[in-house]
């Protein structure tokens, strides 16, 4: 299918750009600007943001010592005792953070009634894998510890998360199956997730240029990330190389038609049902990679943050 008329003309901009020297690609940018860049473009990009009854920054220390930075988020129906989800942002574990996703975050919140706890995890290159994933461990097994005396509840986290993040709250998923003194995650909820291994699928050859997400950048993003080119099979790395994947939470998938990882997202909710877990999951024709952030946009941004408040709030009832 066509792109959606909006996200086309946006790209036409981002094409038109860089062609006349106003933008760089994110790999030919050092990480610091890359950043920097990543997270002015998300004002752009995001609808006004949801009111809420309060919203704290607060640190954790990990488990060699680091700040980890979080931000938590109570709408305004909130309760004693809230249920939360934990969310990861994308960025390719090279950029993103909690300001560049703060306005989904309300939205989320505002739509689900829960809270919502984001994780500033470690980013690369000066944090390669498995930096990102202990972090998020560490900020999971906190909210076990401790969620409630924060007012959440260890026993109703949901998790989940966009591109890379959707990749850290799968694997979270996995590890914690195996934690047994821990409370496992009530759902999951992927948005185009990063699955394989491998950048070899049928929507990572076709839409490999000109489509938001390149072929170009994923690669800086996973040399940035990556120690040495055996990790790509690791499943911490690429869920769908795990060994077993039963026994996980009930998983919401949310595809974009116009991506290269539209098919590792749709393989691996397909992996997930063939293992006896509960999955839904919806393709949204016409969309690039990372729409749900472009709520000045197109109205499927709104649509989908509906439907995961939704999904949440039924994961609980």
């Amino acid at each position: 299918m066509a792109l959606h008329p909006e996200i086309e003309a946006f790209l036409e901009l981002i094409e038109l750009g860089t062609l006349n020297g106003m933008r760089k690609p994110l790999e030919q940018q050092t990480p610091e600007r890359a950043r920097q860049e990543f997270d002015n473009a998300s004002a752009l990009l995001d609808q006004p943001p949801k009111a809420m009854a309060s919203v704290e920054n607060l640190s954790i220390r990990s488990r060699d010592g680091a700040g980890l930075p979080l931000r938590l988020y109570r709408p305004l129906a909130t309760t004693a005792s809230s249920p939360v989800l934990l969310y990861l942002h994308g960025g390719g574990y090279c950029v993103g953070s909690l300001d560049s996703h703060d306005i989904l975050c309300r939205a989320l919140a505002s739509y689900s009634g829960f809270a919502v706890l984001a994780v500033g995890y470690r980013l690369a290159p000066e944090h390669r894998f498995p930096t990102a994933f202990n972090d998020v461990m560490d900020v999971y097994q906190w909210l076990q510890q401790h969620g409630s005396q924060a007012a959440l509840d260890p026993t109703r986290i949901a998790v989940g998360g966009d591109s890379a993040g959707g990749t850290l709250a799968t694997a979270l998923c996995l590890q914690a199956r195996e934690q047994h003194d821990w409370h496992p995650p009530v759902t999951q909820v992927l948005i185009y997730p990063v699955t394989a291994a491998e950048m070899n699928s049928a929507s990572h050859q076709h839409y490999a240029e000109g489509h938001l997400l390149e072929a170009s950048t994923l690669r800086w993003f996973y040399d940035n990330y990556l120690n040495q080119p055996g990790e790509r099979h690791d499943w911490r790395f690429a869920p769908s190389q795990a060994q077993d994947l039963r026994q996980l939470p009930p998983a919401l998938v949310i595809v974009a038609e116009c991506d290269p990882l539209a098919d590792e997202a749709q393989d691996y909710a397909r992996q997930l049902q063939q293992a006896g877990n509960k999955v839904e999951c919806r393709v949204y024709a016409g969309m690039t990679h990372d729409f749900i952030r472009m709520g000045n946009m197109v109205e499927e941004a709104e649509q989908v943050q509906r439907l995961i408040g939704e999904w949440l709030q039924r994961s609980i009832s």
